[in-house]
């Protein structure tokens, strides 16, 4: 065999360990293998580290993206630890198995740049919600744009709630941020839907989603049409 280094990112390269959630054997030792243990599948048998030559690595958790890939970088031989999720129904990665010098050696790395790391990190974060708050106005002048009539402060609120970071919601579509006309109006229709009709109260009532929906459509086209007409039209009818 030749040498252990990989290529660093060429994760089919990767030795993977199985973090077991059901006991096992050894196929070559017989040693039993309790809940929590690591095995290797070689040639479809499990191995248990001994077996596999994996046993002089030490485990490192995952959590610590700076040690983990400084441990990684500097240890030739490593294996990525995973376990099944009975409940996602796919392995998880665990943390990596890694040698004890390599982990030595990255955790006083980390220990001497700790602070510049920390500070490097408050900075990004700065950075991401100055973007972030930037995002948010430019969705809102989008709104006005596209909904002349909607209140600038109502505008405001439809963009804060649909652009909430992690939510989900329609404002963090890539759609949304290509500031696509057919996004902007799904926002806007869920605010007017929950603001300024009783689909709420008949949600509470028990009615199902689309029949509540059915009933409130026609106010909500009205207040979106309202939305739509542009200042000078509302002018002319005054």
């Amino acid at each position: 065999m030749g040498s252990n280094h990989k290529s660093q990112g060429d994760q089919n390269d990767e030795i993977v360990v199985f973090s077991i959630i059901n006991p096992s054997v050894c196929s070559e030792c017989g040693a039993e293998l309790t809940k929590g243990r690591f095995l290797k599948m070689e040639k479809e048998k499990p191995l248990c580290l001994e077996c596999a030559d994996l046993d002089h690595l030490v485990y490192l958790q995952k959590g610590d993206v700076a040690l983990t890939r400084r441990s990684r970088k500097y240890s030739n031989l490593s294996a990525v630890v995973v376990r099944f999720s009975r409940s996602r129904h796919r392995y998880e990665r665990q943390g990596l198995l890694v040698e004890s010098e390599a982990l030595i050696r990255a955790e006083k790395e980390c220990e001497g740049d700790a602070a510049d790391r920390k500070i490097s990190r408050e900075h990004a974060v700065i950075v991401r919600e100055r973007a972030d708050k930037e995002y948010i106005a430019q969705f809102s002048k989008q709104i006005l744009m596209q909904y002349p009539g909607c209140p600038a402060q109502e505008a405001e609120a439809i963009a804060d709630h649909a652009c909430q970071k992690y939510s989900g919601r329609v404002g963090r579509s890539s759609a949304a941020k290509a500031f696509d006309a057919k996004a902007i109006e799904l926002a806007v229709k869920a605010h007017v839907r929950h603001k300024h009709t009783h689909y709420d109260q008949l949600l509470m009532k028990g009615w199902e989603r689309t029949e509540a929906r059915s009933a409130i459509a026609e106010n909500l086209g009205q207040i979106v049409s309202e939305w739509s007409r542009k200042l000078s039209d509302k002018l002319l009818k005054a």
